[in-house]
């Protein structure tokens, strides 16, 4: 049997399998009906399970059987391992649409291996691109740390210091650019914490913790709405739990 993973732009088509409990669709055949034009694209994951992805043109509506729910709301919903694995999906459907011609000479650009396109025309061949970005933890002594509301936030919480990499620079330096760039904050003592896939669409969020050097907060007006030092005992609304920038703030806490 096949897991099919199955979006309407980034909403991914989900099963019910009892009382607010989901999984991903499995069976010999798709879930949805596909139409002749549907490209359907199977994919390996890092365990070898190969999976179907494909995009639908409406979302599932007439089908008490399957429900669709945002990508970042699936992480509630699936296993850690469902979530990820949709969110390679996701993201390989996303460079399939954007794809679709030559950036050379604009000719159509075919499938030719699992995760690669060749022009048809002049041969250049393309993969799917992950744009890298750097998020912080940024600490003052043992009981601050800085925390900023980005303009772009849907919601009132606040996050981390982060930004995306520029060509010809490593991840420590993006960061301490970063830093100073949106609060005026010179960072040292960068430390490596983790990373994870950040499917929205295509990305990399790679963790620091890091220590405050000098300066004193002058936010980046175009960026950022909010940002200030807090201690344990009076913290705003935190970042998801999905997120890297979360994983980080529970850390410190811990």
């Amino acid at each position: 049997e096949m897991r099919y993973f199955v979006f309407c732009q980034s909403d991914l088509l989900l099963e019910k399998t009892g009382d607010e409990t989901f999984t991903i669709p499995c069976g010999d055949n798709p879930p949805t009906e596909v139409k002749e034009w549907t490209k359907q694209m199977v994919i390996t994951m890092p365990t070898g399970e190969k999976v179907t992805t494909y995009a639908i043109d409406a979302p599932v509506t007439d089908n008490p059987q399957f429900e669709m729910c945002p990508l970042r709301q699936s992480y509630y919903k699936l296993s850690r391992e469902e979530y990820i694995c949709a969110g390679k999906c996701h993201e390989i459907v996303y460079w399939d649409k954007t794809t679709r011609f030559c950036g050379v000479c604009g000719g159509t650009m075919k499938q030719h291996t699992e995760i690669s396109k060749r022009c048809t025309e002049c041969g250049k061949e393309v993969w799917p691109q992950v744009s890298t970005a750097v998020i912080a933890l940024i600490h003052k002594g043992p009981d601050e740390v800085l925390l900023v509301r980005a303009k772009n936030f849907r919601t009132n919480f606040y996050g981390l210091v982060a930004g995306f990499v520029e060509t010809g620079e490593t991840l420590e330096e993006a960061i301490a650019r970063e830093a100073l760039e949106e609060t005026g904050i010179k960072i040292k003592n960068i430390r490596y914490f983790g990373s994870q896939p950040w499917p929205y669409p295509c990305g990399l969020m790679v963790g620091f913790n890091a220590d405050y050097e000098s300066g004193t907060i002058h936010l980046q007006e175009s960026e950022i709405a909010k940002g200030a030092w807090f201690n344990r005992n009076s913290l705003p609304t935190l970042p998801e739990k999905l997120s890297i920038a979360r994983m980080l703030i529970d850390d410190w806490l811990g």
